[in-house]
């Protein structure tokens, strides 16, 4: 059993949590977390001894024997981090009222939308929020633990591969509102079909309306808007002009007797509308009405959601439109996440930080609204689509062929077995990124657009170096 108030008391004399030894500054409070081919418990002295504060690590670990008095043992130090975590949540206040949490998953554009998000909000606020995509069951009690004393807003991204992973993070984050940026057909080895994904995401829709909290929802979204309906009765509006500041929730009639309100947003009911994109203007830009532009730094028209909610949520907190929009238009992208690079050669859309059916179609998508004279795709393989991988694979063969790209290239074994169902010469195939690399090598590309986009485990940004 662990004595939470005791380690909480512990945790607020520490300078920050870190599962790892590496980090250690000093100060700090060490978590020696398991897994199937670590174990943090290890490393729990050399921590101390590195200047960690107090190390907690499992009962039945060497460390717990050591004697020193620093070291706090507990039954399991995954469960004890996420139980710290859900308990500093649930004792941080401001101005006497306990903090606001946002949360934030979705299938694609969650660690976009929430850094939108967050550089609305911090025009007003001082905002916490989750660093990179430490969005699973350590990085969400890792960015709920960074949350201190001058904290206004949280903002918590929650990721899932497995249909219980939301409803897990829910219960240790307590988030107050929540966005569901999309659902799409990812993860399907995980949640086993497109209505488990749903169902996945849809847990933190069940514990707004379980708990009285509200939901933002993209109603351009049909999913999202049917999913919304299942848990609050309500109807999409008719479109009326720009909203005005703040964004005000709609109570709404629970099913069931469940409670929770709802911000309805969305490119059409701010009249919002996407433009073009050319070589002078290749980033994404949204006219509003009454004559304003916003200009950003994101490649891709699919991120125009993205930017809608973070406005949407700026809006609902008390941030003007004006300040909203150049907020946006300050983020720039990193992390091979919607960049868009001109190098001394190419073009080149980065978009190499993972993929999946939805995110492949859209990038796809917006290659051919692109304008350019000679446009090419780098694409990897979608890796955990399970027994509907080579059905989405050839998908994205049969999309890509129709584009009447100027160079195709296709990497790993899922792109080989859908090339052997539709075979295509103007196609290319690598084993891996490393031969596309080499490839590049000998055969320099120039003059043209090209997207760059492929599953994690793929590393297609290696090839990036030689466009």
């Amino acid at each position: 059993m662990i004595d939470i108030q005791r380690l909480y008391s512990l945790f607020k004399e520490c300078s920050s949590v870190t599962t790892d030894s590496r980090a250690i500054a000093g100060g700090e409070m060490f978590f020696g977390l398991k897994g199937e081919n670590f174990d943090g418990n290890e490393y729990a002295l050399k921590a101390l001894e590195l200047g960690a504060k107090y190390a907690v690590v499992n009962e039945d670990s060497a460390a717990a024997s050591s004697g020193d008095e620093r070291v706090i043992p507990v039954p399991d130090t995954l469960e004890a981090l996420q139980a710290l975590a859900r308990h500093h949540r649930e004792n941080t206040f401001v101005d006497g009222r306990r903090l606001t949490v946002i949360g934030l998953t979705g299938t694609n554009g969650k660690t976009t939308t929430k850094e939108l998000i967050t550089r609305v909000l911090s025009v007003k606020y001082n905002v916490t929020a989750t660093k990179g995509n430490l969005n699973n069951d350590i990085g969400v009690p890792l960015s709920l633990l960074s949350i201190n004393d001058a904290t206004q807003l949280a903002v918590i991204e929650m990721g899932a591969n497995h249909p219980d992973d939301i409803a897990k993070l829910v219960k240790v984050s307590e988030p107050d509102y929540g966005l569901i940026t999309n659902v799409g057909r990812a993860h399907l080895l995980g949640f086993g079909s497109f209505e488990g994904v749903k169902r996945a995401k849809g847990q933190l829709y069940d514990y707004l309306a379980a708990h009285g909290g509200t939901a933002f929802v993209n109603t351009d979204d049909p999913d999202l808007t049917a999913m919304a309906a299942d848990r609050w009765s309500f109807t999409v509006p008719a479109i009326p002009a720009v909203p005005a500041v703040p964004l005000v929730p709609e109570p709404v009639e629970g099913v069931d007797g469940v409670e929770g309100s709802v911000i309805r947003y969305g490119l059409s009911l701010f009249k919002a509308k996407v433009l073009p994109s050319s070589s002078e203007h290749p980033y994404l830009r949204i006219k509003m009405p009454g004559g304003l532009l916003v200009e950003t730094h994101l490649a891709g028209a699919y991120n125009a959601t993205n930017v809608v909610a973070a406005i949407a949520v700026g809006l609902h907190f008390g941030v003007s439109l004006e300040e909203a929009i150049d907020a946006v238009s300050t983020y720039i992208p990193k992390n091979n996440r919607s960049q868009m690079e001109k190098t001394e050669r190419n073009v080149l859309i980065q978009d190499a930080y993972n993929a999946n059916p939805s995110s492949m179609a859209a990038a796809l998508d917006n290659l051919v609204l692109v304008k350019a004279e000679r446009k090419g795709a780098l694409l990897g393989d979608m890796r955990e689509l399970g027994e509907e991988s080579q059905t989405e694979h050839l998908k994205v063969l049969n999309q890509v062929l129709s584009m009447g790209l100027d160079l195709v290239c296709l990497v790993g074994e899922e792109f080989a077995k859908a090339l052997a169902v539709r075979h295509s010469d103007s196609v290319k195939w690598f084993a891996s990124s490393e031969d596309l690399t080499a490839w590049l090598k000998a055969n320099p590309v120039s003059g043209m657009t090209i997207l760059v986009k492929g599953s994690r485990g793929i590393q297609m940004e290696k090839a990036l170096p030689e466009l």
